[in-house]
């Protein structure tokens, strides 16, 4: 039996990436730790979550679109948004999460440049 495989769009790694990236700045973890298949140490566990909550609030993603551009079941992107939206009662981290938010939108609202070079017809 082969197993079960959730189309995502570019689009949506894309911007999963740029949350990851953006929490992982923040929070002072590597990307590449935060996305590892083994067990992960709770920091990066906590800055993964972190980084599926702010695309999950971002985005306005339904919890099974997070899942997905993440890589990960829907019951881990609900616990993880559940931890987060919990962890916004600390200030410190709510208002980086608020900062995220921001800069996460802002970024996402630049307009798209192609960086395709003009060929003219040739190569």
């Amino acid at each position: 039996m082969e197993p079960y495989r959730v189309p995502v769009t570019e689009g949506d790694r894309i911007r999963a990436d740029a949350a990851l990236s953006l929490s992982g700045l923040a929070l002072g973890v590597p990307v590449a730790e935060m996305t590892r298949r083994e067990r992960v140490r709770p920091r990066a566990c906590r800055a993964r979550w972190s980084a599926m909550y702010l695309a999950h609030v971002s985005f306005g993603w339904p919890l099974e679109r997070v899942a997905h551009a993440f890589g990960l079941n829907r019951a881990t992107a609900g616990a993880a948004c559940r931890w987060a939206e919990d962890e916004r009662d600390r200030p410190d981290y709510d208002a980086l999460m608020d900062g995220l938010e921001g800069a996460l939108r802002t970024v996402m609202g630049l307009p798209l440049v192609d960086l395709a070079p003009e060929t003219g017809g040739r190569r």
